[in-house]
């Protein structure tokens, strides 16, 4: 087993999940003008891919110890390419249809856009538990670097489509639609690189048992693993952290665009930049402060940067206010599943499973509620509401870190010696 190797695949795996949510943002304008699709119907087209990822996440860490790692790992990679050629040779009608759902092109859309979401869980389902396999002895830096390329796959993605669309004028007035269409399409296929990439890399290498099946953990003690309290605490505290990451997150471009007239891309490149410089070279960071401590200090920046970004009245403290709230939520999401890699290592995919789950299904529910709010009572009030989160956080965190002291600080849980040697699958 090439250790290196594998995490290299693993971080462009992830590299490319990310890219498809930047890149999809980017075309999805020109997709409903090629289609002849309202706003509405291109939301009904993407929804399948927020809540397949969900899915498919939980399902994959759930089946990944039957059907191993590597197949499923090659799996996502077969996801991403089938899905990108059907959205890329999805036939246009002429103009618009009635019902919508019937036209084939709509259904080629549907059907691509589910596939990416199933194809970004599995990637979700496989690389966590195969980082805590590979480095079971240093999980929180590991986890750190690996989720740094989460936001380094927005970066990405979201120079690439600007590069695009500046050097092919596709934002140009009157653009021809067999001009916007090449645009579109040569932007999501950008997506294949990395999804050929990692395949490649990936498939002549050996794969290690997960660190359950290695250590001989029956399957109903990793179910039980679940209802242990600590666990449900820190699962309460994953639907918080992503609530207050991703949903003000989706709002802070809009904040800062309306302040500044910058593009959003722009912005995005931005904080996902610094998430990514956080998270690469700051991973040791939590070795010497500890991870609760660590997440005790992320949810207080966080909390001031929410209420930062509901006083900002300018361009130069919406920027300061958006890198207080950037550099806040850097670390909530990669701790949060190497905590849980750390004290639960028996309840090993599942229990990583369930927290991304989690995390997924908070983003889908705070983002209409920040919406309303949004509408009601303004960007600010939005804002505030939601800083009440990373307050609980806090109190939280910081009485673990006390709890974990107490108890002659904070270490990691580890297995009894397995089989040795990794298996192919």
């Amino acid at each position: 087993m090439n250790r290196s190797k594998l995490f290299a695949a693993s971080c462009v795996a992830l590299v490319t999940t990310s890219m498809v949510f930047s890149i999809r943002g980017d075309i999805l304008d020109a997709l409903g003008r090629h289609f002849h699709l309202t706003n509405h119907q291109l939301g009904v087209i993407l929804s399948p891919a927020f809540w397949g990822f969900t899915v498919s996440i939980m399902l994959g860490g759930s089946i990944v110890d039957f059907l191993g790692m590597k197949r499923l790992f090659l799996l996502s990679s077969a996801g991403y390419i089938g899905s990108v050629l059907l959205i890329l040779v999805a036939p246009a009608p002429a103009g618009p249809v009635t019902p919508y759902y019937t036209d084939a092109g709509f259904i080629c859309l549907y059907i691509g856009f589910l596939t990416l979401g199933l194809s970004q869980g599995l990637v979700e389902g496989v690389i966590n538990p195969l980082c805590s396999a590979m480095y079971p002895d240093d999980k929180t830096r590991r986890f750190a670097i690996l989720h740094a390329w989460w936001p380094g796959g927005l970066v990405i993605g979201g120079l690439a489509a600007y590069a695009l669309t500046r050097l092919l004028a596709l934002d140009a007035p009157g653009l021809p639609a067999s001009a916007e269409a090449f645009g579109w399409r040569l932007k999501l296929g950008l997506l294949l690189v990395p999804a050929v990439a990692y395949a490649l890399m990936s498939r002549g290498e050996r794969f290690p048992e997960t660190e359950r099946v290695a250590a001989g953990i029956s399957h109903s003690a990793m179910f039980r693993e679940a209802l242990r309290p600590l666990f449900l605490l820190l699962l309460a505290c994953m639907l918080m952290t992503a609530a207050a990451e991703l949903g003000p997150s989706q709002w802070v471009p809009s904040l800062i665009t309306t302040l500044t007239g910058m593009q959003g891309v722009l912005i995005l490149v931005y904080t996902a930049g610094l998430m990514f410089l956080l998270r690469f070279f700051g991973s040791h960071l939590a070795h010497r402060l500890s991870p609760p401590l660590l997440l005790t200090i992320s949810s207080i920046l966080t909390a001031t940067g929410l209420l930062m970004l509901a006083g900002a009245a300018t361009a130069v403290s919406a920027f300061a206010a958006a890198t207080v709230f950037g550099v806040g939520v850097a670390f909530f999401w990669p701790i949060m599943l190497s905590v849980t890699s750390e004290q639960f290592p028996r309840g090993g995919a599942f229990l990583l499973a369930i927290m991304g789950g989690a995390g997924n299904l908070a983003v889908a529910f705070i983002l209409p509620v920040m919406g309303t709010w949004y509408d009601a009572h303004g960007a600010s009030a939005a804002f505030r509401y939601v800083a009440v989160l990373p307050i609980v956080l806090t109190v939280i965190f910081a009485g673990l870190a006390v709890y974990f002291r107490s108890r002659g600080g904070y270490t990691a849980v580890t297995l009894p010696a397995g089989r040795p040697g990794p298996v192919a699958h």
